[in-house]
């Protein structure tokens, strides 16, 4: 117990001691010692209680109680309260700084920002930015619904869907359709929901500007190459020895180049596409052309092993499927040393199916596999050089994927190799046809 309040206390039982005393005094004197006795409690104890029922009703009023002078519990206790008012005075003086610094920040956010009630799905709040980028005004949009303030974007739809939600990658303003937005829904409570909306219409711009360029860099660069290479062929070794080495190595480069230059056109045709022509794609021809292609790159330097055990066909662009798998059986051989292994399956996954492409190769650092498929992105640079890899294939593959609703899983392990799967959802397979077609074997060392 701290000094002071041991004082107070002592101080207090001092003066009840002091009262009770005189009262046995005058008791003595009177000649009615316990009457006088029990008069005096009681009025020590009306007095108290008469205390107590001032500060209740202080505190019901909620009044600034005014710091007090003197010694004493009563005294004391008014003290305390005055301090503990004070600090929570300024700890609310704390909290609504750091609230106006919030709210401050967030109306000075370039990006809009809407606070959504869960259950009713109606505006609580938005800053000044959602107003040019949303349409929302204040005070009229503040308890709207937010779907019909933000017509036509399928909002009612988008907030059902609740932490399930997927962005909204590019959806056009309410206020101008022009301006294109990346709206996200962000559940930080069990009552309210964050709407982020960003305008990314530069960002769109600047990346069709990109495909844009790249497409027409490639397209150019192609006729001058094609001479360079036709110029090239016309070259025999045999008539310059000297220059024999040279011309391979050019020859070699310009192929390279050639086939870079192919596949960043065939990268451009692909963003530019949103959608893909469903055909059947048959499945044992696919994998029959896909053993030939593999057995004609090993040069009978790996063993090549395809399994058909999935016995459906797929919906889709044969040309485009034929591309990604390709892709994937390219790289194996080519990541894959001399005497490796590369096993081709397609199998049944549930109601739909997937193609697996396993090698006994190099294996992937864990590092690596989240930027795998980006355009360029090589783990070994070196390694990749003496393949002959442009480190588009993979980018090729993930949009032919994304075009027909697949996904692709990559499992690695340095030193032990890697398997790439292509997983198709039920929409797209459906049973194979009766018409007779090559039959694979099991396994086929070349």
């Amino acid at each position: 117990m701290p000094h002071y309040i041991r004082s107070a206390w002592l101080k207090t039982l001092g003066e009840l001691a002091a009262v009770l005393t005189l009262a046995v005094i005058v008791g003595l004197l009177l000649g009615h010692v316990w009457p006088v006795v029990t008069l005096a409690a009681l009025g020590v104890v009306a007095w108290h209680y008469w205390r107590l029922r001032k500060l209740l009703l202080r505190l019901t009023a909620r009044e600034r109680l005014a710091p007090v002078q003197g010694t004493g519990v009563w005294n004391e206790l008014d003290r305390l309260l005055h301090r503990s008012q004070a600090e929570m005075r300024a700890r609310k003086r704390r909290l609504l700084d750091i609230l106006r610094a919030y709210r401050a920040a967030a109306a000075a956010l370039p990006d809009a920002v809407v606070v959504v009630d869960r259950n009713s799905q109606r505006v609580q709040w938005f800053n000044k930015a959602a107003t040019s980028l949303l349409g929302l005004q204040y005070p009229n949009d503040i308890g709207a619904p937010v779907g019909d303030r933000m017509q036509p974007l399928p909002m009612s739809h988008w907030l059902a869907a609740g932490r399930n939600a997927e962005p909204m990658l590019d959806a056009g303003s309410p206020v101008d359709p022009n301006v294109r937005l990346n709206l996200r829904l962000i559940p930080y409570s069990d009552q309210y929901w964050l709407l982020v909306a960003r305008d990314v219409s530069k960002m769109l711009r600047l990346e069709q500007m990109r495909r844009d360029f790249v497409a027409n860099v490639s397209h150019e660069l192609r006729t001058p190459l094609t001479v360079v290479h036709g110029y090239l062929d016309m070259l025999e070794p045999e008539e310059f020895p000297e220059w024999a080495p040279m011309l391979a190595e050019m020859q070699k480069q310009s192929q390279r180049m050639t086939q870079l230059v192919e596949d960043l056109l065939t990268l451009s045709r692909l963003e530019a596409q949103d959608s893909l022509p469903d055909e059947s794609v048959a499945m044992a021809p696919m994998l029959a052309t896909l053993r030939r292609e593999a057995e004609a790159l090993s040069h009978k330097r790996h063993t090549i092993v395809v399994q058909d055990e999935a016995g459906v066909d797929l919906w889709g662009s044969n040309k485009e499927l034929h591309s990604a798998f390709s892709n994937l059986v390219s790289n194996a051989v080519r990541y894959t040393p001399v005497g490796g292994t590369i096993t081709v399956r397609f199998v049944r996954e549930g109601e739909g199916a997937a193609l697996s492409v396993r090698d006994t190769g190099y294996g992937i650092p864990a590092s690596h596999l989240p930027r795998i498929t980006e355009r360029f992105y090589r783990v070994s640079t070196s390694r990749s050089r003496e393949s002959g890899g442009t480190g588009l294939g993979l980018s090729i593959v993930k949009h032919v994927l994304n075009l027909h609703q697949a996904r692709l899983e990559i499992e690695s392990e340095v030193g032990h190799g890697s398997t790439f799967s292509v997983h198709f959802g039920p929409q797209r397979v459906h049973p194979r046809n009766d018409t007779p077609h090559f039959s694979l074997p099991d396994s086929q060392t070349a």
